[in-house]
């Protein structure tokens, strides 16, 4: 089975184009095991937030999927087109990455100097 993952990419200096990735899956494999299939084998470069697997933090993974905020690590993968896109009314980072720490718990590099 191939899942057809329409991915928004970009920075915040650079408009959003959307990029189509073809992922091979088995029934029960997720959103997130295809995101992270696609930085495996196809494109290093993409950008997405996770923890769930590593230290069971959740709202790590947490985006548009068809238009709706939900979980890559919920969300299954299906035969088909799947639009991903960042969270909206969050500051973008790059592609899929929002900024996701509210604004007196970030690190201000800058002043740590």
């Amino acid at each position: 089975m191939i899942a057809t993952l329409l991915i928004q990419r970009g920075t915040p200096t650079a408009s959003p184009k959307v990029e189509r990735f073809d992922v091979p899956f088995a029934d029960g494999q997720t959103l997130l095991d295809g995101l992270r299939y696609i930085r495996a084998h196809i494109d290093p470069t993409l950008a997405f937030r996770f923890s769930c697997i590593n230290a069971n933090a959740c709202k790590e993974c947490m985006m548009l999927i068809d238009g709706e905020v939900d979980y890559a690590c919920t969300t299954r993968l299906r035969d088909g087109e799947i639009t991903l896109a960042p969270l909206p009314k969050k500051t973008l980072i790059g592609d899929l990455v929002t900024e996701i720490a509210p604004p007196d718990e970030r690190i201000n590099y800058a002043t740590k100097r």
